[in-house]
């Protein structure tokens, strides 16, 4: 049920997606479904929480901690990358939920919950670095998280109208492969450079 919620949901957003083609798709009844997520937004919650579920184990299994931080952090982002270019279904569902201002998402202790662990992570990784001389700047993790984030979901939400203005296909191969490395070069660089030395005071 919640395969196919996510497609319809992605797709046709939470006002638009329909319980009753959901439950077509699935053989079951919306009275199933309503009894067991308690409504539709029940089960677009129930959806997101899925989709940050499955990103968050995705980070989890790459036992980072065991990888120098430079290493642990490029694999990190490629994992990011990778999982956003692959999904398209949860950035936009990620983009309906900011449309709803995050509404429903309010409501769920998971999603919080579930988010803690990869700004602990990425905390775990600076301070390694940090300590070890890999990284030279004392970066917050959220926003490095952000950063990161930001770069590749934008490849993926906005895809088509970018794509359109500037004639480029985001999909190919060789594209995919430059903004990979691009993206961790740009963190690793950041990070390597010390506080305020972007912009000396002459």
């Amino acid at each position: 049920i919640l395969v196919v919620a996510t497609e319809e949901f992605s797709t046709h957003g939470l006002a638009g997606g329909r319980v009753d083609a959901i439950a077509e798709r699935t053989r079951t009844s919306k009275r199933m479904i309503y009894y067991y997520f308690g409504g539709k937004e029940g089960l677009y919650l129930s959806v997101l929480e899925r989709a940050y579920r499955k990103i968050r184990t995705l980070e989890e299994d790459l036992k980072l901690a065991s990888l120098a931080p430079e290493e642990a952090l490029r694999t990190l982002i490629s994992s990011t990358f990778d999982h956003d270019e692959a999904n398209p279904d949860f950035v936009r569902l990620v983009s309906i939920e900011n449309i709803h201002h995050a509404a429903h998402m309010l409501r769920s202790e998971a999603i919080r919950d579930l988010n803690v662990s990869v700004i602990e992570t990425i905390a775990g990784i600076l301070e390694r670095g940090t300590a070890e001389g890999a990284f030279k700047r004392k970066a917050d993790p959220i926003d490095v998280h952000m950063l990161i984030s930001a770069f590749c979901f934008f490849r993926v939400s906005n895809r088509y109208t970018f794509g359109t203005i500037f004639r480029r296909d985001l999909s190919e191969s060789a594209t995919i492969g430059r903004h990979r490395r691009m993206i961790a070069d740009a963190v690793i660089s950041y990070l390597q450079t010390e506080e305020g030395a972007e912009n000396p005071i002459s």
